[in-house]
């Protein structure tokens, strides 16, 4: 890619294809590539001409429409940095979700924040927490074109992407234009995406999977389709009928939003479908579960889904997105370990079926310019078939957090990052276990989460299959795994039924004394989440310990 800026990227793009297309089906919204460019440079200008100078840090609070990608491409052409602001994630959640954006945008220094169309009301929650807070609404931004831009350089900041938070509070991770457009190419040249493509997103655009999946297209440039995600979550069958008959052919969804089109299509349905085109179906931002790929395969091969499109990946904000693909034209590849050796660092292959067996999905090698590899508890590099932290290095890496320089950036570490992430290298593929932080520990034995998760989330009673696992301790102080479960059940008998058949399950999956288990049963939909759909494994263990949102008459079983 010859541009060396983001907003040099965009103009190319729109010099190449100028009619190539962006829907926002949501708002109704039809830009061209060069409309949008135009209301960038535009929207820039206006930014300048507000006072924004260059290092400055802008927040971008927008749903998912032509106002998000005017301001964040605005923003980063009048030399600041783009911060995109989480919305909240129910109406439930108002109180909680201003307190915590409070603490996001003041510890990011962000004074201005460019606010999109209708989300006005979003804005005056968090006004009285940041009295000094300046709003500029984007439709209001549209400088003088005799508004000088200032110089902007590939080093210089263009967006600062806050994690998703599912372990601790999110942190601002600072990416440069060179980050970014590097990012962009690996998902483009990772998948071969080029003329006759067709991109898609439903995921909010606040989120790195949603906005660099949607750059990687607009910088090819390949027509882009955006939704919002209430179009997804509140109806997933008519969004992938729309899908479908747009012929899209590549889209990105966490393993959930797969599980979720299962649930929502009925095989009647799907025959109705033609989904002949969609030949890149990201799967990444939370665990791949080789039982949701096998039903998702089978379930819309007759609308004519190939097992080669679906694409299980592994990235992260500070990697710009992409870290690792699977090898194009490949159905998934799934290994089954012995669960016992895993948890004490050690890779055997057993056949699928076996009482301790667990499978893993192949999550590919690293993307162009990234490096991979994992290491030990005392830092040295790992040999394949042995467990340790995931630690990447490469273009599109981040050079570290705002705020504070810590020993554990890249910059003091040769440039690698330590991803917090626990996986292996075997066959060539990069597998991920799961997080560091979040291993349970009882009497010295590691436990992964995910599976006590397993092992109930097909338990009839559960509310879509949701469950957390966490570590937790009794009021004596004992070791324990707690099970946070969802479900609609409301007969006392039936909840004790439930939370007990969960608590032996678990047991028995883990070989674990029933008083090491705990069962708490909540209500559908009370189980916290992040921005992007990830379980809030912190919150939800505090949830554990909460008198409100239980199931009637459940206590910790």
């Amino acid at each position: 890619m010859s541009a060396a800026t983001l907003h040099e990227a965009i103009a190319a793009a729109a010099a190449l294809a100028p009619e190539c297309p962006l829907d926002f089906p949501g708002s109704g919204e039809y830009l061209t590539l060069r409309e949008l460019d135009g209301a960038a440079t535009a929207a820039a200008r206006g930014l300048v001409a507000a006072g924004v100078v260059p290092g400055d840090r802008v927040g971008v609070l927008s749903r998912n429409n032509a106002d998000f990608l005017v301001g964040v491409l605005g923003v980063a052409a009048a030399g600041a940095a783009a911060c995109p602001l989480p919305l909240p994630t129910s109406v439930r959640d108002l109180g909680g979700y201003a307190a915590r954006l409070v603490a996001i945008m003041s510890a990011a220094g962000i004074r201005r924040v460019v606010v999109g169309a209708r989300t006005d009301s979003v804005a005056r929650r968090i006004s009285g927490g940041l009295p000094d807070l300046e709003f500029l609404p984007a439709g209001t931004l549209t400088g003088s074109a005799d508004v000088p831009l200032p110089p902007v350089t590939p080093a210089d900041l263009a967006v600062v992407q806050f994690t998703s938070g599912s372990t601790s509070v999110p942190k601002g991770v600072r990416l440069t234009h060179a980050n970014v457009l590097h990012g962009c190419a690996a998902i483009s040249e990772g998948v071969a995406m080029g003329p006759g493509d067709h991109g898609a997103n439903w995921l909010p655009l606040f989120h790195d999977m949603g906005l660099f999946g949607t750059l990687s297209a607009l910088l090819m440039p390949i027509p882009m389709t955006v939704w919002t995600p209430s179009a997804f979550i509140k109806d997933p069958a008519a969004w992938l009928r729309d899908f479908s008959d747009r012929r899209c052919s590549i889209v990105a969804s966490p393993n959930f939003g797969y599980e979720t089109l299962v649930d929502a299509v009925t095989p009647a349905e799907v025959l109705d479908l033609d989904l002949s085109r969609w030949r890149v179906a990201f799967n990444g931002a939370e665990p791949v579960l080789p039982g949701s790929v096998e039903r998702f395969v089978a379930h819309f091969a007759p609308a004519g889904f190939v097992p080669e499109a679906m694409l299980p990946v592994y990235g992260m904000a500070e990697a710009t997105l992409p870290v690792t693909f699977p090898p194009r034209g490949r159905p998934t590849v799934t290994t089954w370990v012995d669960r016992d050796r895993l948890a004490a660092g050690e890779v055997i292959e057993v056949p699928r079926g076996v009482p301790r067996a667990r499978g893993f999905v192949a999550l590919g090698s690293p993307v162009r310019a990234m490096e991979l590899r994992v290491v030990g508890e005392a830092g040295g590099v790992l040999p394949a078939d042995r467990v340790g932290e995931i630690e990447i290095r490469g273009a599109a890496v981040t050079s570290g957090y705002l705020g504070a320089v810590t020993a554990a950036e890249p910059a003091d570490r040769g440039g690698w990052l330590s991803t917090g992430d626990l996986g292996f290298l075997h066959g060539g593929d990069l597998y991920v276990t799961g997080r560091r932080k979040e291993m349970i520990i009882i009497r010295g034995e590691n436990y992964y989460p995910e599976d006590a998760e397993a092992a109930v989330r097909d338990t009839p009673g559960l509310h879509r299959r949701r469950c957390v696992a966490v570590a937790d301790t009794t009021a004596d102080g004992a070791e324990v795994i707690t099970v946070l479960g969802e479900t609609a059940v409301e007969d006392p008998a039936e909840v004790a039924r439930l939370a007990a058949e969960i608590r032996v399950a678990v047991s028995r999956a883990l070989d674990l004394d029933r008083e090491r288990v705990l069962v708490h049963l909540v209500v559908p939909d009370a189980l916290p989440r992040t921005s992007s759909g990830k379980f809030r494994r912190s919150a939800a263990r505090e949830l554990a310990h909460e008198p409100t949102k239980k199931v009637p008459d459940v206590t910790r079983t």
